[in-house]
């Protein structure tokens, strides 16, 4: 049966995880993305509730409200975050944020950057020369040959720094300073690959976006798992002609727009989309590995607090959060070329 799919207790996890994440679900968007009945999505939001770890509402839940006030820290403070975009990706980020903000007291000074090193070092400048932050959220291009000069200068700065989906490559004075989270890419990768393997493939492809820094995780990644360079493509059209042959029978796709358009060749290849931003909205539905945007704002914030309120006592921390595996229609078992 389908409800056996997931066990109870893993779909009372991945139900608050998806609460904590949106602050609300749907019964029969949930039942669909975990292929179990509304049913039984109703009984577990039933034996949750009846444990006060949600509210129910027609058609779905909610997060409770909180029974007693937030303890707040001693001290009001305010964090400057820089992000590169303010649309794609990063909004969940920073609400995120916002939100383990307003529980904790903290106030956010958001700013839009963009991919430019340069740009980056302007708007943080600013920041701090303003005198008005006591920390600092950051998320900076750290492409070669630069990364090392630029988490040299966050580390010089003379207010703390978290870096959000970002990681300093190498060790160095300055970068043992800077704390960080960042979603596990690595893991993402190798989700989407076993998950495709269990659907029977053994020829699968890559495709990256150029000049992302979640691209460059995932080829780093890629090599790490020992998996075939010939089948890295940098860019659908590439990965679309490999397939017309003896090529990828499946692949994993960075991000939501080029697997679309893949997906709207109508190639017979299985797909994993890496975003999950609107890969709900293709035809047939795509699978997708989903980064855990909210809870790395969250935990950005988080570490900011604890670091101000313990100072350098407190060793300097770096968090990788799991992505979730999302499981759709363009992924499904289906006839596997040989």
């Amino acid at each position: 049966m389908a409800e056996d799919r997931l066990l109870q207790a893993q779909r009372h996890e991945r139900l608050l995880g998806r609460l904590r994440d949106s602050g609300a679900i749907r019964v029969r968007e949930l039942a669909r993305d975990l292929g179990v009945s509304e049913l039984t999505i109703r009984r577990d939001i039933a034996a949750l509730a009846a444990r006060n770890l949600v509210t129910r509402v027609h058609g779905g839940a909610t997060l409770p409200s909180p029974a007693r006030p937030v303890v707040r820290p001693r001290q009001a403070w305010t964090v400057g975050m820089v992000v590169p975009s303010l649309d794609f990706y990063w909004p969940p980020i920073v609400a995120g944020a916002r939100a383990a903000a307003a529980a904790l007291g903290v106030t956010i000074q958001l700013r839009g950057s963009s991919y430019d090193p340069e740009e980056d070092r302007r708007q943080i400048g600013r920041l701090v020369e303003a005198r008005q932050v006591q920390g600092l959220l950051l998320a900076p291009l750290l492409k070669s040959p630069d990364a090392d000069r630029i988490i040299d200068w966050i580390g010089g700065l003379p207010i703390p720094a978290v870096l959000v989906e970002r990681q300093p490559r190498h060790w160095s004075p300055a970068a043992r300073r800077i704390e960080w989270v960042r979603s596990d890419h690595s893991r993402g990768l190798e989700m989407a690959v076993h998950h495709l393997r269990d659907q029977g493939h053994s020829r699968i492809g890559l495709v990256l976006s150029e000049g992302s820094p979640t691209s460059a995780y995932l080829s780093r990644s890629w090599a790490e798992l020992g998996l075939p360079v010939a089948m890295v493509f940098a860019d659908p059209s590439s990965a679309v002609r490999a397939c017309s042959g003896a090529g990828p029978t499946a692949l994993v796709v960075h991000s939501d727009p080029d697997a679309i358009a893949i997906a709207r060749t109508g190639l017979n290849i299985a797909l994993v989309s890496y975003d999950d931003e609107v890969a709900h909205l293709a035809d047939p539905p795509l699978t997708a590995i989903r980064p855990p945007k909210n809870h790395v704002g969250r935990i950005a914030v988080e570490l900011m607090v604890s670091r101000l309120l313990s100072g350098d006592r407190r060793p300097a921390q770096g968090v990788l959060v799991a992505p979730e595996l999302v499981v759709r229609e363009s992924s499904r078992a289906r006839v596997v070329r040989v």
